[in-house]
């Protein structure tokens, strides 16, 4: 496991049919992402059926065709900005158009949130993410 190695915690996450969103905390000192991404996404990569379309690039390379070659990162600057991509994770599927509250998404943190008391189950409902501020600066 990856973060046997290279420790992290991940401190909001939510994997949609397209993409997928984290918040992870690492070690102090430690800023190596890349490596834990590449790691992450090569583990996950071995363990499907590799039935995927890919480009002649990607097969010289010996790259699945599951995976954007690129990430964005964005290191986050006090404890507002952490609320911000805490409460944009937990709200992507509604912004998607899969489901009209966050905690009817299986596959994300909020339910570890909603179980703690720090969200309410019926967070998010009825909220236009036009109008929310969620990921804005």
């Amino acid at each position: 496991m990856v973060r046997d190695c290279h420790p992290f915690e991940i401190d909001a996450l939510v994997v949609l049919p397209d993409h997928l969103h984290m918040v992870w905390t690492l070690p102090s000192q430690d800023d190596d992402y890349p490596t834990r991404w590449m790691l992450i996404k090569a583990g996950f990569s071995r363990k499907i059926p590799g039935a995927e379309q890919r480009r002649a690039s990607r097969i010289r390379k010996g790259e699945r065709g599951i995976w954007q070659r690129r990430y964005w990162e964005h290191l986050i600057r006090d404890q507002q900005d952490y609320a911000r991509h805490v409460d944009y994770i937990h709200y992507n599927p509604v912004k998607h158009g899969y489901v009209s509250r966050p905690a009817d998404w299986a596959h994300s943190s909020i339910h570890r949130y909603i179980e703690r008391g720090q969200l309410t189950a019926d967070w998010g409902a009825g909220v236009n993410f036009d109008d929310s501020g969620f990921g804005e600066p």
